[in-house]
Order: C-alpha cells, then structure tokens, then sequence
C-alpha cells in the first residue's frame, strides 16, 4: 500500500509541477506580425499556373518565430502516367496539400528506389522546398486518391509523386519549415513576382 501512496504522489508532484512549468511558458514568436493573403491573390497564382504551365509557386515565406511557413499554389494537368525520376522527397520540409479543385492519384512512401540529390541551384531547393530527392520508384507505396477537399499531409523525407491526374489538380500547400531553409517572402515580394509573369 505504501508503494502504491508513494507512485500517486509521485505522479500528482510531476503533473502539478508539469503545469507549473508548462504556465511559465512565453509566446515562440513575440511581436510577429500576422499574414493575410487575399483570395484575390490566390486566384491570381492560380490563373498564372493554369495560363503558363507553372506548377508549384511559392506565394509567401513567413519566420513564425522557431520555424517558418510557405504558402504555395500548385497547379497540375492532365498525367497519364507518372514522369521518369518524378518521385519527390524534401529533407526538411513537411507538406501539406488543401486540394480546391480537380482530382489525382498519389503514392507516397519512406523507401525510395536510387534516390539522386537535387542540386543546390535547383529552384524548389532553393526557394521552395529545400534540400531533397528525386527517385525511380517507392517500395511498397501507399496509393491516395484526392480530390477537392481532400487535405493531405506528407512528412519530411517521405517520398510522393503524382501517378495519374483525370483532367487536374490545384492546390494549396502549407510548407512547414522548422530548420529555415527557405528564404522569406513577403507581399511586395509576391506582388513584384506576379508583375514580372503577367506583363
């Protein structure tokens, strides 16, 4: 019975002190400033995409204090099949799709078949999703269908690649950056890219 006493107290002391500490806690990003992009915006991305073939285009890179977030819009046609070497993996980087409209097949997976380093003057790796992958195929993969309203998590180092696309697939990606690897954009940033594409 002692021993039984003992163990409650114990676990009592470690919670009352764990929400102790847990009170002292400060904010990870005191002072930022909150972003807000307009659909406007969005749907700007999203006409360029469709126009000009562009399939992935960061739209903000935000510091959120201990990591960042990027903002992407993603646009995809029709696929067949999926591209030679077309498997994606990002070191560092977890992505998370929000599809708006269209539908596609997706594998994912952690083991990738002859993986092959971007180069470091790639473009997504240095403004979209840092350093990474490009691999022949996935063993044992895991096969998801999305469509509009699906939302779709792929962590750092899992592998993913579009095998089919019926007509199309956009979406909105949240990058999440703990490790900084991307660089900051912001809206005069974004407003100077869009300009640049649509003259």
């Amino acid at each position: 019975m002692r021993n039984v006493v003992v163990s409650v107290v114990v676990v009592v002391a470690a919670f009352v002190l764990g929400r102790a500490s847990a009170q002292d806690v400060q904010p990870s990003c005191p002072g930022c400033q909150v972003t807000h992009i307009p659909a406007t915006e969005v749907d700007r991305y999203a006409a360029l995409g469709r126009a000009q073939g562009l399939v992935d285009q960061q739209v903000r890179s935000v510091d959120i204090g201990r990591a960042q977030v990027q903002i992407a819009m993603a646009y995809r046609g029709a696929l067949d099949e999926p591209r030679p070497r077309s498997v994606a993996s990002h070191d560092l980087v977890t992505e998370v799709y929000v599809v708006l409209s269209g539908s596609g097949t997706n594998r994912t997976g952690p083991d990738l078949v002859d993986p092959q380093r971007r180069p470091t003057d790639n473009r997504a790796v240095q403004f979209l999703n840092g350093p990474g992958n490009n691999s022949t195929d996935i063993r044992n993969p895991q096969t998801h269908e999305l469509q509009a309203g699906d939302v779709f998590v792929i962590p750092a180092g899992t592998g993913h690649q579009f095998t089919k696309i019926d007509d199309h697939i956009s979406y909105l990606m949240v990058r999440i950056d703990p490790d900084k690897v991307v660089p900051l954009m912001d809206q005069t940033a974004s407003e100077a890219y869009l300009a640049e594409r649509t003259q």
